[in-house]
């Protein structure tokens, strides 16, 4: 978990000079701003005084990791916004920020005194990010917007899982990571509009987290309107090319194939010892393929049965079908490929043990990113940005 590469200098990083308030909790506006500040942004986290942003308490063994990974390169000022002096505070930040992130809910940013008429005056190339569940408008702008609903009532936990049992949802928070990568997108697209703006305007982003998901999932709405068909839950099945599935090895592991192109298939029914393959009638198109895909997931299963999971690799590779082992987080800590590429650093927990984390999942000219500091401790960088508080 070394870096060979020298890091790329903060000068050199994309966004050195971009400055963001962060006012949002959990996962949506914090991955968004830790994809800004991986880039070079300064992001400025305003949280509650005494217990921060709730993203703090998704600990494992005492370690706050999902701060530690996605808190690293900001800094923390500890705001009470319900306080006239820290909203002042607030203010003055705002004043010199070019973007502001928020995750409340819709008219919560209006009764603080920030609709968009207010942070004009107070910043008018100010972008602002407001990420809800549903929407600022709409029947459910009011409604709570965890990332659990929005997943059931997107459509993906209902094409997610087997036929023959119930809709499954993510083991992780999916919706609130595709908002928080679309909202950093448009954020650096409404930057750049406000940099060449003579006479800036606020620009306003209206971010559900149920819009992003519900794009990412294909075209469903059409298929349908074609069709009249949803998509059906089938496993790891693919709707749209045969065979695609994870089959058991003989030492009780698994390999994920896709092999829907007529050369990989050729070699592939050559391989398993079916070389008319693509003469069989029940084989010869990708609808056939799809329609009797039980018969051809058991040719393939049948072979893979007989292989260890080097040994079906390897049978894989020498003939250039797309394949590749279902991997856990156990399996990936020492793999070779994740080795080569850097793809973990470690950091620092506050009690001092060393945590390995992703990386910057990218590289500039060659170059990652680096951690420039660890996820900072609740209100450590006060000094740096709030002015000295009034006595009591």
């Amino acid at each position: 978990m070394t870096v060979a590469d020298p890091p790329l200098a903060d000068a050199a990083l994309l966004l050195h000079g971009v400055r963001v308030v962060d006012l949002s909790r959990l996962v949506s506006g914090n991955l968004l701003t830790h994809v800004l500040a991986d880039l070079g942004a300064t992001v400025i986290k305003v949280e509650p005084p005494g217990e921060g942003d709730a993203l703090r308490a998704w600990q494992r063994d005492g370690v706050s990791t999902h701060w530690l990974a996605y808190s690293r390169n900001k800094d923390s000022v500890a705001l009470d916004l319900r306080q006239a002096e820290d909203m002042a505070q607030l203010h003055r930040l705002l004043a010199d920020a070019d973007v502001l992130v928020e995750n409340f809910r819709p008219g919560t940013l209006e009764r603080m005194g920030l609709a968009k008429a207010a942070l004009q005056q107070i910043n008018p190339r100010l972008v602002v990010v407001r990420i809800s569940g549903w929407g600022q408008t709409g029947p459910f702008a009011g409604k709570g917007g965890f990332g659990s609903l929005i997943e059931a009532m997107s459509g993906f936990a209902a094409m997610n899982g087997f036929a023959d049992r119930p809709p499954v949802l993510p083991p992780f928070a999916m919706a609130d990571s595709v908002a928080g990568l679309y909202g950093a997108t448009l954020a650096l697209a409404a930057l750049h509009k406000q940099r060449g703006a003579a006479a800036p305007q606020v620009q306003e982003i209206d971010l559900s987290l149920f819009e992003p998901l519900f794009s990412v999932l294909g075209p469903q709405a059409a298929e349908y309107t074609l069709t009249g068909q949803v998509t059906a839950r089938a496993g790891s099945r693919s709707p749209t090319h045969a065979p695609r599935n994870v089959y058991r090895t003989r030492d009780d592991r698994w390999v994920a194939l896709s092999a829907g192109m007529a050369g990989t298939l050729t070699r592939l029914f050559d391989g398993i010892g079916h070389p008319e393959g693509l003469s069989d009638p029940r084989f010869a198109s990708h609808e056939a393929r799809l329609l009797h895909i039980d018969t051809l997931d058991e040719l393939v299963q049948g072979h893979i049965a007989r292989l260890t999971l080097d040994e079906a690799l390897a049978f894989f590779a020498a003939r250039d079908i797309t394949a590749g082992a279902v991997c856990d987080i156990a399996d990936l800590m020492d793999h070779p490929y994740v080795l080569a590429r850097e793809l973990l650093v470690e950091q620092t927990a506050p009690d001092g043990r060393r945590v390995p984390v992703h990386a910057a999942p990218y590289k500039i000219n060659g170059q990652r990113p680096p951690v420039r500091r660890q996820a900072p401790a609740l209100g450590e960088d006060d000094a740096r940005w709030l002015q000295p508080r009034s006595e009591p």
